[in-house]
């Protein structure tokens, strides 16, 4: 896909969300069960196979399921990717290639309660692109730019939005 093929796919986008901003509002949803065995959460994923999320095994985890602070660092991955490769398109940047990366460190005696002072979560994340490309820094500094402003993911972890959290029982 070329920049004159993605802005003519997003234009009628785009102008539905300027002549009705509601339009634009829309709520994403994940669902799990606690049904599964062991300490896991079975995660629905819209696809044939379910995730199953466990313990990472710095608490105690097997390491066969999923670690939901990975399953964070994958959805910032994939957004950041995706995010580049769309700016990249968008601002004629070719790309030959590239790999997007995630790192983030924790303390495990936060979430264990080990020690009440250490913090519960990631305490800083990296996020790296590395691209083969013949384009000057500029646009380069402008492709990093754009793609940290319209990354979802990246945003949502940047800036915290309000969460609210509710126990019901059913």
């Amino acid at each position: 896909m070329d920049s004159t093929e993605l802005r003519a796919m997003q234009a009628p986008i785009k102008d539905r969300y300027r002549a009705d901003p509601k339009a634009a509002f829309i709520t994403l949803r994940a669902k799990g069960s606690l049904e599964s065995e062991g300490i896991a959460c079975k995660v629905e994923t819209g696809r044939a196979a379910a995730a199953i999320a466990g313990l990472h095994p710095a608490t105690g985890g097997s390491g066969l399921e999923l670690c939901s602070g990975d399953m964070l660092l994958e959805a910032l991955v994939a957004c950041a990717g995706v995010t580049l490769k769309s700016v990249a398109t968008a601002i004629d940047v070719p790309l030959k290639s590239g790999e997007v990366s995630a790192e983030g460190d924790l303390d495990f005696r936060g979430t264990l309660g080990v020690d009440k002072e250490a913090p519960v979560g990631f305490a800083a994340i990296r996020l790296k692109f590395d691209v083969d490309t013949d384009a000057p820094q500029d646009k380069l500094d402008q492709l990093l730019k754009l793609t940290e402003r319209y990354c979802v993911v990246y945003q949502t972890i940047k800036h915290g939005p309000p969460v609210t959290v509710s126990l019901a029982r059913v």
